[in-house]
């Protein structure tokens, strides 16, 4: 995403419920862009956009949740002074997180998801009308 030039909407840091038994909760730092979500390990610094990584880095550890690949945004439940989210993907895995009541990470996250979702259906819609026009102005074939 980054690499691709989009600008950073919101930084910081969200707590990511781990898959294992113990389902402890573990920082990540976080870009938000117009594009998804990059969680970034707390110790690791984001990929430099003029530059691919390096093979040595262990880019791998950096998750990109693309919204073209996100369902929803569940707000799960405000508990003391936590929001607690589910990220829901297309293929039906859930993401968990928590974050402070006051950093609004959910809203933000939802927010630039129905803003991506509704770019990429304006584009559907240009592309069939540009499809239609191309067509209605061949000529017709001898009959």
């Amino acid at each position: 995403m980054l690499e691709s030039g989009c600008k950073a909407v919101k930084e910081g840091v969200l707590e990511k419920r781990s898959d294992g038994l113990l389902q402890l909760w573990k920082k990540k730092r976080c870009i938000l862009t117009e594009e998804g979500l990059l969680l970034i390990p707390p110790k690791q610094q984001p990929p430099p956009q003029q530059q691919p990584p390096l093979p040595a880095e262990p880019a791998a550890k950096i998750k990109e949740l693309h919204f073209s690949n996100m369902k929803t945004v569940d707000c799960v439940e405000r508990k003391g002074k936590y929001v607690y989210f589910t990220v829901v993907m297309a293929e039906g895995k859930e993401i968990d997180f928590r974050c402070a009541q006051e950093q609004g990470w959910n809203a933000a996250i939802t927010l630039q998801m129905v803003q991506y979702k509704n770019r990429q259906a304006i584009l559907a819609v240009r592309s069939t009308r540009q499809k239609q026009q191309h067509l209605a102005q061949q000529p017709h074939g001898p009959r």
